[in-house]
C-alpha cells in the first residue's frame, strides 16, 4: 500500500537491461571505457517531472551498473521503463521489487503496449508521461491511486516536456547523449509501430528547448557524440530547418563540442538546403530505413517515400556530405521472391553500407502489418523485440520458412565476414568527402584507448589479417578517414562475433533435432533386431558420444548465448537417456 505524501519520497527509476543484440553494441565496448550506447531519456524526463521538494530521485541503468536490494529497499516506489526487447530483465526486477516489498509503476513502450500480460507491477503510468504521469502524482498526494493510468489517445503538446535530468547520469559509462525534438513521423509503414504510439502529427519542442539541452550537457561536462533519438528527425521539414538554423549557431560559437547523428527517412536527400544544414551542424550519420530494393515490398507495406528516386543515389548523396548512412533492411515481406537474399547483399554492397541491420520481419502489436495478419489467421506467436537473431518469424509467410531462415543466415553470414565488411569500409571512404566534416578531427583520449586496444585485440583475433590489411590501405588510401575507421572496425568486431554465435546457435539446434532423430532410428532398428543385447551396448556408446559431442559445442558457444539452446541441449539428454532406459527395461525384462 502507497503511503501519503507527508515526507520526501525516494523514487528509484530503474532501466532493464539491454539483451544482446546487434543493437546493443555490447562486444564494442571491450574497446572503450563506456558501458551503453545512449542514456534512458525517458526515465530522465520522468525524473525532471517529479517535483524535487516532494521526490528524491535516483537512477540505475542496469546496462551500466547492478541493481542491488539495498536499492530497491530504499526506494518507496520503483520506478520502471522498458523495450519490449527488455521484457525479461523488466520482469526480474519487478518480480525482485514484489519479494522486497516496493511498489512497482511501470510506463515506456513495453509497458504500454503489453500491460494486460505483465505481472507484479502495482500501477501502470502508460502512453505519454507529460498526460499520465501528472494523474499519477495528483492520485498519489490524495492517497487514491488507480491500477491503470492511459492517455486515451490523447496526445501531448511535448513544448511542455521539462529539461531531462541530465544530472543524474555517470556520463562517462555512455558513448553518446540523447535528445529528443519531436515525435510521431508522417508516413505509415505498415510494419511500424511508431505512429501507432505517436501519431503521424509530428509534434516538436521549440528551438529554445533543444538549445537549452544542449546547454546543459556542454555545462555538465559533456563533449562528444549527441543522438537526436527522433523517429524521423526531417519529419516537419520546416520546423527541423529552423532548428538546425540555431544549433548551427550554437555549435560554431562553441567550436563544435558535439558530433551528431539521427534517425530519418531516406528522402532527406531530396532536399539540398536540409542536407547541407545537417553538414554545417556537425552530423556525421544518420541511419534511414533502406528496408528492401523491392519496390514491389516497399509499395505493399506503405513505404512509398522510398519510391521517389533511386535509393543508391539519394544514399550517395548523403554520403557526399561526409555524412555516413547506417541502415535498416528486412526480409520476410509477403512479395519477397528467392532472389531477395542476393538482391540485398548486392545492394548493401552497391551503397557501401558498413552499417546494414538486416533483420526477419516482425508483427508488431498494435500495428496494421499484426492486424491484417490476424485478420488472414496467420500470426503464430508474440514478439520478444528481438529480429535478429532469433531465428523465427512471428508469423506464416508466403514463402516457405525454411527458405526465408536460410536465405536471412546467408546474408547476415556474407555481409559480416571480415573481408566483405572491410571492403565496404573502404568503398565508404572513398564516397564520404571528409573535407566537409566540421566537426573536430582532433583523436580525443577514447578514441585513443579504442585505437590501442583494436590494434591489440583485432590484429591478433581470427580475422587479423583482414583487419591489418584493411588498417593498411587506410592508412595509404584514406588517412582522413583513420579515425572512422578504427571505429568501425570495433563496431564490425562485435557484429562478427553477433554473427557467429547466431549461426552457432542456430547449428546446434539444428544439430540436436537431428541427433534425436538419428537415435530414435538407431531404437527402432534394435527393438526389432534379434539381437537386443548387444545393440544396448553400441546404443548406450552412441549415446554417451551424442551428449559429449553436443556438450562440448555448448561451451564453444559464447555464455551470453548458451540460453538460447539450454533447453535443446537439455532436450537432447532427456530423450537420449529416455530411449535407452525404455529399451534397458525391455530387454531386462525378457531376459532378466
Amino acid at each position: 500500500m502507497l503511503k501519503g505524501m507527508n515526507k520526501k519520497k525516494k523514487i528509484l527509476l530503474v532501466y532493464p537491461e539491454t539483451p544482446v543484440t546487434y543493437w546493443s553494441y555490447k562486444y564494442v565496448f571491450r574497446f572503450t571505457r563506456e558501458k551503453a550506447t545512449t542514456p534512458p531519456l525517458g526515465l530522465l524526463t520522468v525524473a525532471a517531472m517529479l517535483p524535487e521538494e516532494e521526490f528524491e530521485v535516483k537512477l540505475v541503468d542496469m546496462n551500466i551498473s547492478n541493481l542491488s536490494d539495498r536499492m530497491i529497499e530504499w526506494a518507496d516506489m520503483v520506478f520502471l521503463s522498458a523495450m519490449l526487447v527488455q521484457k525479461d530483465s523488466f520482469s526480474a526486477v519487478a518480480k525482485r521489487c514484489k519479494q522486497l516489498g516496493t511498489s512497482v509503476v511501470a510506463g515506456g513502450p513495453y509497458a504500454s503496449s503489453f500491460y494486460t500480460e505483465i505481472e507484479n507491477v502495482d500501477h501502470f503510468v502508460l502512453d505519454e508521461a507529460e498526460i499520465t504521469l501528472p494523474l499519477f502524482l495528483e492520485d498519489y498526494k490524495r492517497g487514491k491511486v488507480k491500477h491503470i493510468y492511459k492517455a486515451d489517445g490523447e496526445k501531448p503538446d511535448i513544448k511542455t516536456s521539462p529539461l531531462p535530468r541530465f544530472d543524474l547520469l555517470n556520463m562517462k559509462r555512455y558513448n553518446s547523449m540523447a535528445i529528443q525534438f519531436s515525435r510521431g513521423c508522417p508516413y505509415d509503414c505498415e510494419f511500424c509501430d511508431i505512429i501507432e504510439m505517436f501519431g503521424r502529427r509530428m509534434r516538436t519542442k521549440s528551438e529554445e528547448q533543444i538549445i537549452r539541452e544542449m546547454e546543459e550537457l556542454y555545462s555538465l561536462g559533456w563533449r562528444g557524440p549527441i543522438f537526436f533519438v527522433d523517429d524521423n528527425f526531417i519529419g516537419h521539414r520546416r520546423r527541423t530547418k529552423k532548428l538546425l538554423r540555431r544549433v548551427l549557431k550554437w555549435q560554431r560559437e562553441k567550436k563544435y563540442p558535439f558530433s551528431l547523428f539521427t534517425e530519418a527517412s531516406v528522402d532527406l536527400a531530396d532536399d539540398e538546403e536540409l542536407l547541407e544544414l545537417f553538414r554545417q551542424c556537425g552530423f556525421t550519420m544518420v541511419f534511414v530505413g533502406i528496408e528492401t530494393p523491392s519496390e514491389e515490398s516497399l509499395l505493399n507495406a506503405g513505404k512509398k517515400q522510398n519510391l521517389k528516386n533511386d535509393l543508391l543515389e539519394s544514399i550517395s548523396k548523403i554520403q557526399s556530405k561526409g555524412i555516413e548512412v547506417t541502415a535498416g533492411f528486412i526480409v520476410g515481406f509477403d512479395s519477397d521472391t528467392p532472389d531477395i537474399f542476393q538482391r540485398q547483399i548486392d545492394f548493401i554492397k552497391e551503397s557501401s553500407i558498413p552499417v546494414a541491420m538486416v533483420g526477419l520481419l516482425t508483427a508488431l502489436p498494435n500495428t496494421r502489418l499484426y492486424r491484417r495478419l490476424q485478420q488472414e489467421g496467420r500470426i503464430l506467436s508474440g514478439s520478444t523485440g528481438n529480429n535478429t537473431h532469433e531465428l523465427t518469424l512471428t508469423f506464416k509467410p508466403i514463402m516457405p520458412m525454411h527458405v526465408i531462415i536460410d536465405g536471412y543466415k546467408h546474408i547476415i553470414s556474407h555481409i559480416y565476414s571480415p573481408r566483405v565488411y572491410f571492403n565496404r569500409c573502404l568503398t565508404l571512404f572513398k564516397k564520404i568527402n571528409f573535407i566537409k566534416r566540421v566537426t573536430s578531427m582532433n583523436i580525443e583520449i577514447n578514441q585513443l584507448v579504442s585505437l590501442l586496444k583494436s590494434l591489440f585485440i583485432q590484429t591478433f583475433s581470427w580475422y587479423g589479417h583482414h583487419y591489418l590489411a584493411y588498417v593498411l590501405k587506410t592508412i595509404f588510401t584514406s588517412i582522413r578517414a583513420f579515425p572512422d575507421a578504427i571505429r568501425l572496425a570495433v563496431v564490425g568486431h562485435h557484429f562478427f562475433k553477433i554473427t557467429r554465435e547466431i549461426i552457432a546457435v542456430d547449428d546446434f539446434k539444428t544439430r540436436t533435432f537431428k541427433l534425436i532423430s538419428a537415435y530414435s532410428k538407431r531404437m527402432s532398428d534394435a527393438y526389432e533386431s534379434i539381437n537386443l543385447g548387444k545393440n544396448l551396448e553400441q546404443l548406450y556408446k552412441i549415446k554417451n558420444n551424442f551428449i559429449k559431442s553436443m556438450q562440448k559445442k555448448y561451451y564453444k558457444i559464447d555464455e551470453d548465448f548458451r540460453h538460447l539452446v539450454d533447453e535443446h541441449l537439455e532436450s537432447l539428454q532427456r530423450h537420449l537417456n529416455r530411449g535407452y532406459s525404455r529399451l534397458l527395461n525391455l530387454h531386462t525384462k525378457q531376459y532378466g
